[in-house]
């Protein structure tokens, strides 16, 4: 093989990893846990009202605002939760199903 067609095959992280105190994990747990929870809070309170007519439909929760999505397809779901929030990341993917779990593991 020439060099010019010689490539660098990097194993792993190519970016430092980064080292967390337990402090910022214990707070980032906490951050975590509370976005889980509003956003679960506005699925439970609409679910009710979607399940029997969009049943297995996706819905994405930004939780600051209150606004859902829903759609048949996950990305177009995600899609439109992104043109109106496009500066908030996370967002929060539910099924609209019993469970609200959206995939399997």
């Amino acid at each position: 093989m020439t060099e010019a067609n010689t490539r660098t095959v990097h194993r792993g992280r190519i970016f430092p990893e980064i080292q967390w105190t337990e402090e910022q994990k214990a707070k980032r747990r906490a951050e975590r846990s509370d976005f889980h929870q509003r956003s679960q809070a506005i699925f439970d309170r609409v679910k009710p009202e979607y399940i029997q007519t969009h049943y297995n439909w996706y819905i994405v929760v930004e939780p600051e605002s209150g606004n859902y999505f829903i759609d048949r397809d996950e990305e177009v779901a995600m899609q439109m939760a992104r043109i109106k929030h496009p500066s908030t990341v996370p967002l929060f993917l539910f099924r609209i199903n019993e469970t609200g779990v959206s995939g399997t593991i």
